[in-house]
């Protein structure tokens, strides 16, 4: 009898950490946006500069809503500056809007982290409302034009090759050849 059920748990263990490789293989295919045009987004950074989606015209532009608060955003972040990191020097840049939180609290947050992707203050929750986010994190891929293309609602690591391979897809011919 124990010997029966020390190989039940032995096999549903062994069953588990298969499922769990298969699904950590998978590759995440990005939902593509179909809710419309881009709304606007013009917000300070933490030093006071505007940011303005405007200004990033012929940029590949990913857009991330988060919050100190928020867990799986936390997680998501140094993702985040990994895929920064690895398409510097190309038409692409990130900006993290900080929703609904004060100057002060997402600083203390940031001091100690290796994140250098500008953040955003959306410190009346009006471009959370106004993007439609209903969850955090959320994420929005535009592209050079400023036409949003992509979207995830939930933490994603977004230094993967799928979702390396699909902003790339984006840059414009000249660039996306280096």
């Amino acid at each position: 009898m124990i010997r029966t059920a020390a190989r039940l748990v032995l096999l549903c263990g062994l069953l588990l950490g298969l499922a769990g490789a298969s699904g950590a293989a998978q590759e995440v295919v990005l939902p593509v946006w179909t809710g419309g045009p881009t709304p606007p987004l013009a917000l300070t950074d933490l030093d006071g500069r505007l940011h303005d989606l405007a200004d990033y015209r012929g940029t590949v532009l990913l857009v991330n809503f988060w919050a100190t608060w928020c867990a799986p955003c936390r997680e998501e972040l140094p993702s985040l500056q990994r895929l920064r990191d690895v398409l510097r020097g190309r038409p692409f840049e990130v900006l993290a809007v900080n929703v609904s939180e004060g100057d002060p609290r997402v600083k203390r947050f940031l001091a100690d982290l290796p994140f250098r992707v500008p953040v955003l203050l959306d410190r009346n929750g009006d471009a959370q409302r106004t993007w439609r986010v209903r969850g955090l994190p959320a994420t929005f891929l535009l592209d050079s034009q400023g036409a949003i293309r992509f979207w995830y609602l939930g933490e994603l690591d977004w230094a993967q090759p799928a979702i390396r391979r699909t902003v790339e897809s984006l840059l414009p011919a000249s660039a996306s050849a280096r």
